[in-house]
């Protein structure tokens, strides 16, 4: 390949990530548009299909964040207790798994199991209703897609992640309380006295506002992938095999 080439490709691929950007910063426009003047509409905001979709995102993803967020917390404790016990600090295990779940685990391993399970969700069902034709359907009704399709799944993705998140963390805090009081002898009072004495009320708002950042990543770029695929099925496969890989690298 010689030089020329190389940087044609590279210039193309520039462009096209450009042109996705723009398209993806315009749908989030739109949808941040449509929830503000949502409740001063005549129609009102469509609670119902909100509250299904908080369903399927965060109720039905319970199981797989306790088991990864469990897995994470008795980790996490008994890799720190294999220092600390060097120098007889093992009660500050409680400390490092508080701390690092509520700032930083908790959000991100929350945001990588939605994005892999419900944003590519979100991308496959709107690719499909997009090659069926649903969605010029709805708009040869009247209605408007963002507002009847994407505004309730972006809603239900900020409300769910954050308490998928606190959830996260208490199921990790648990995993390491098994992990210090099988391993370390050391008492479940002990360990959630010394969690409650090292955690801050900043540490909590600071994870819960990472997870609501990364759900509105996640939640707009299933959309956009979803609805920016052409009408055949091999662009409805290639934005669900995608729409994983751009949400994790956000």
């Amino acid at each position: 390949m010689s030089g020329a080439e190389l940087f044609a490709r590279v210039g193309r691929r520039a462009l096209g990530v450009r042109e996705d950007l723009a398209e993806a910063a315009r749908l989030l426009v739109a949808i941040a548009a449509r929830l503000a003047s949502a409740p001063f509409s005549v129609k009102g905001f469509r609670w119902p299909a909100a509250f299904r979709q908080m369903v399927r995102i965060g109720v039905e993803s319970l199981p797989i964040v306790f088991l990864i967020a469990g897995s994470v917390g008795m980790i996490v404790a008994l890799q720190a207790a294999t220092q600390l016990r060097r120098v007889g600090a093992t009660i500050y295990v409680a400390d490092l798994v508080g701390v690092s779940l509520t700032r930083e685990l908790g959000p991100l391993m929350t945001a990588i199991i939605l994005a892999g399970r419900s944003g590519s969700a979100i991308a496959a069902e709107l690719g499909s209703m997009k090659v069926a034709e649903e969605v010029d359907a709805l708009t040869a009704m009247g209605l408007d897609p963002v507002e009847f399709l994407a505004l309730p799944r972006v809603l239900a993705m900020m409300i769910m992640l954050p308490c998928l998140t606190v959830l996260a963390d208490v199921v990790g805090m648990a995993g390491g309380v098994a992990v210090a009081w099988i391993s370390l002898g050391i008492p479940a009072a002990n360990y959630i006295q010394q969690t409650l004495n090292a955690l801050m009320v900043r540490d909590l708002v600071s994870g819960l506002i990472k997870s609501w950042v990364f759900a509105g990543i996640i939640a707009g770029v299933g959309c956009y992938r979803g609805s920016a695929g052409g009408r055949r099925p091999r662009w409805w496969s290639r934005s669900f095999s995608s729409s994983r890989p751009t949400c994790c690298s956000r």
